[in-house]
């Protein structure tokens, strides 16, 4: 009744503000998105468009992000550093920075619903071959290891690079974040007030976060875009995805064992946001071509932290694959 109560009286006030909640994150939007426009090329796969960005020459290398990220996560650096063997190609992820949800369903306010990591993986596969790349390196960080690994399962690819992925079934419950935002209430009702209010302070203390033990990196927040990623839109593909990411890759686990390509993990031992205990420790065990690296004191940024250990992972990959 308490919680009913709340609800209805949030409600009624948000009525009587959302014109001008829904005015500024808009402006905030527009404003994000004129200060960070596309860094590469839009691929059509059918009706639905896919943000690609291309550089470099040599074996296919393809960069998937995380959570709450985009392609310009790899562009701090990383993609440079590769780019000096490898065709580097970089994407967004459906629904996050400018490539489209795979599915108009899960775009509106009072969806719970979002793309799984086959999905997602069947999209991004048909436009690295839009782009010629049949058979490439497939790395993916954090949220984006998932999307690798449903890669290899589906699609054809060379190897894969897990840096920091989720790979396996967590125990625990999500942070309340992912809970609030991807579930119909919260999805329609928090993102707006994020878009439109979030401050310097709160998106410093997130990226903070997401480094830590190690700092942020000069320069990171003013590259990467977070404003990209405060847009409504944005934070409720994010949060939808994450919400419903545990019975797929709990799915995913089980045909583990029949994976055929090399797959390196390279994780840092202090991760707590995807435990290495959890993650790619024990996805090691169960694959049948893995190898680990475990980065010690390194949390869950390793490509930023530790690249030329990231970089050797890639080299490795490429060499068991009969690349280089």
């Amino acid at each position: 009744m308490v919680v009913s109560l709340i609800t209805a009286l949030s409600m009624a006030a948000l009525a009587g503000g959302a014109a001008v909640v829904h005015r500024k994150a808009r402006t905030r939007e527009s404003a994000a998105e004129q200060n960070y426009p596309p860094e590469g090329q839009i691929v059509m796969v059918a009706d639905r468009r896919v943000h690609a960005l291309v550089m470099g020459q040599g074996p296919d290398l393809v960069l998937i992000h995380g959570a709450s990220g985009n392609l310009r996560d790899f562009t701090f650096g990383f993609a440079q550093r590769m780019a000096q063997d490898y065709r580097v190609i970089a994407f967004d992820r459906p629904g996050l920075g400018y490539t489209d949800r795979v599915h108009d369903a899960h775009d509106t306010a009072f969806a719970t619903s979002a793309e799984s990591p086959g999905e997602q993986a069947g999209l991004l596969a048909a436009a690295a071959a839009v782009l010629g790349a049949h058979r490439p390196i497939v790395l993916g960080h954090s949220y984006g290891g998932a999307v690798a690994l449903a890669w290899a399962l589906d699609h054809s690819c060379a190897a894969v690079v897990s840096l920091a992925g989720v790979a396996m079934a967590w125990p625990d419950q999500l942070d309340p974040y992912y809970r609030i935002n991807g579930s119909v209430l919260g999805g329609a009702v928090v993102p707006p007030l994020i878009a439109a209010f979030a401050g310097q302070a709160q998106v410093d203390a997130a990226m903070a976060s997401i480094f830590a033990p190690q700092p942020v990196p000069p320069g990171y927040s003013a590259h990467v875009g977070a404003a990209l990623t405060i847009r409504r839109g944005t934070l409720r593909a994010n949060a939808r995805q994450v919400n419903t990411l545990l019975p797929h890759v709990t799915a995913m686990a089980g045909r583990y064992p029949r994976l055929q390509v090399p797959v390196e993990f390279l994780h840092g031992d202090a991760d707590v946001i995807v435990p290495l205990s959890i993650h790619a420790g024990p996805a090691s065990r169960i694959l049948p071509h893995a190898n680990l690296t475990v980065l010690p004191g390194v949390g869950h940024m390793p490509h930023h932290v530790d690249p030329g250990s990231a970089a050797a992972a890639v080299h490795r990959a490429a060499a068991r694959a009969g690349l280089r």
